[in-house]
């Protein structure tokens, strides 16, 4: 069944406010659908399908833009939506903006230059070829445009994989282990979960397997001081909050009042008491310093450029820049230096991000560890061995999207000797 002509429109519409790269492209997507209300679940799905493939695929759709009649910005929406929902739906085309479309879909890619097939911002493809070498470098750029898949954590305070696999079949949604993350699923197809009683009665949570394996070389254990300096909406804060078995006392630092907010009905929903939101000013906070010297593990999910995640958020490769990078290298230093104070002698501090660049990882650490010689790297080798998750890592932990088929993500664990 054809689309209405006028998603198009829509679409073009709201591609023109996302490509201005002012702020998330979800946030633009969910605002344009609130003061839209007329448009149905399909429309709206067809329009996101549409814009966020053309996100991944910009630099080859902007050069076969270039190939046609009429309005750039036309042939960029019209691309998008052809691709991601099918040509056949698409209602409202010309003859010979149909012609032009099956002629552009046929085109074989592999013919086309490397970095132009990346399709990711020249600095960046430059850094990943430099570092991996170019066919490295495809490989990882193929399968960070490509979708995501849904994982989800099963919450083991209230239920084990097998029960939750069990229920969800019921539904029917089919779901697979994950090959690392002992309590992850893999979700095929992507279903609405929310009003699942497996969803409402907290029994899992949404969450990347990468992201579920940095909460658990935390090594969190039952009735410790822990603290999640940078916890945002709070999924890692539950992950640990499970691992220490609802014991102890979890703090759930963040900046961001929003951000916490959103961590409340997920903290409901969950079961555990032992997670404490505090909101700070900045990291040398007095209500940090009070705790100085006190917490058994701190983990450092740092603000990075979240190039790792460019499967859900493809929009973040073209709003990132080399002098946004450097603004985030003197914040990422700040955060570690302010949360290393609080691990006392014999704890541990990981400092994670979901960026797939050294500047933000492997030189981060290089830096801390040349200030503050009372840490030492514990080798991630060990570390995975301690938490039995089969993964070969050396010092760090670094998952690939190509490799892993999770994010990319980011570890090290460091230990204070004193």
């Amino acid at each position: 069944m054809r689309l209405p002509p006028a998603i198009i429109g829509y679409t073009e519409e709201v591609l023109r406010e996302i490509l201005r790269f002012t702020g998330p492209a979800d946030n633009t997507l969910s605002r344009y659908f609130r003061d839209h209300p007329k448009l149905g679940s399909r429309e709206r799905g067809a329009i996101a399908e549409g814009i966020y493939c053309l996100l991944r695929n910009k630099s080859v759709y902007t050069s076969f833009a270039e190939s046609g009649n009429g309005p750039t910005m036309r042939r960029l929406t019209l691309l998008g939506l052809a691709e991601a929902i099918g040509l056949d739906s698409l209602g409202g085309l010309s003859e010979e903006e149909t012609e032009w479309l099956q002629r552009v879909l046929e085109i074989d890619r592999s013919l086309l230059p490397a970095a132009l097939r990346a399709n990711l911002p020249d600095w960046l493809y430059e850094k990943f070829a430099e570092r991996m070498g170019e066919q490295e470098a495809l490989a990882l750029a193929e399968s960070l445009n490509q979708p995501a898949p849904l994982d989800l954590r099963v919450n083991s305070i209230k239920a084990t994989r097998e029960e939750v696999v069990a229920q969800l079949l019921v539904a029917p949604v089919l779901s697979a282990p994950t090959p690392y993350a002992p309590l992850g699923l893999r979700v095929l197809k992507k279903p609405a979960l929310q009003n699942l009683p497996v969803f409402k009665d907290g029994l899992i949570e949404v969450q990347d397997e990468g992201s579920q394996l940095l909460s658990q070389i935390v090594g969190a254990k039952r009735g410790e001081m822990v603290v999640d300096f940078c916890a945002g909406a709070g999924g890692k804060t539950l992950a640990l909050g499970a691992l220490m078995r609802n014991t102890g006392r979890l703090y759930a630092f963040d900046i961001s009042d929003k951000r916490l907010a959103k961590l409340k009905p997920r903290l409901a929903r969950s079961g555990l008491s032992n997670v404490h939101p505090v909101q700070i000013a900045h990291e040398n906070d007095a209500k940090i310093k009070r705790l100085a010297g006190k917490i058994d593990r701190v983990l450092v999910d740092a603000p990075c450029s979240g190039l790792g995640t460019l499967r859900r958020n493809p929009d973040v490769k073209w709003r990132q820049t080399p002098q946004s990078l450097v603004e985030l290298n003197a914040k990422q230093a700040s955060i570690l230096a302010g949360a290393a104070r609080l691990v006392k002698v014999g704890g541990r501090l990981v400092y994670a991000t979901c960026s797939l660049l050294t500047e933000e990882n492997e030189n981060i650490v290089a830096g801390f560890l040349a200030t503050h010689p009372d840490f030492v790297v514990v080798p991630m080798k060990a570390v995975l061995e301690e938490q039995k998750i089969a993964l070969d890592m050396g010092d760090y932990l670094k998952l690939m999207p190509h490799l892993h088929q999770t994010d990319g993500f980011f570890a090290a664990v460091l230990e204070r000797q004193k």
